[in-house]
């Protein structure tokens, strides 16, 4: 085998089994559409009104099939300086981002009941 071979071979992998399922959504692309501002928010609340989210409203407008959720999730990005400020808030360590993560949740819980 010479250096040109090695050049153009290719090593095959098996995925793991856990990883098949993903392996579709791996090969899908997002698509963003910049729309006016009172555009975008009129579907947003049209999506909330029939409790889906945008991608699923856009799905459906387009005639695009979509699944139902498992359950409805909601999310949020957070980074370290995030922790940091969560943790003092909830008088935690920054490292314990499990009983942050459960104080969101509660905080969040508590903040929609009516009074």
């Amino acid at each position: 085998m010479n250096i040109g071979q090695l050049k153009t071979m290719t090593v095959k992998k098996k995925l793991p089994k856990s990883w098949s399922a993903s392996n579709k959504s791996i090969r899908a692309v997002q698509v963003i559409f910049e729309l006016e501002q009172a555009e975008s928010r009129a579907l947003r609340i049209k999506a909330i009104e029939q409790d889906l989210s945008p991608s699923d409203y856009i799905r459906d407008i387009i005639g695009l099939p979509r699944k139902k959720p498992v359950r409805p999730r909601l999310s949020i990005s957070l980074n370290e300086e995030d922790y940091k400020i969560l943790a003092k808030r909830y008088e935690l360590q920054p490292e314990d981002k499990n009983e942050i993560r459960v104080r969101i949740k509660q905080e969040l819980v508590e903040s929609q009941k009516i009074n």
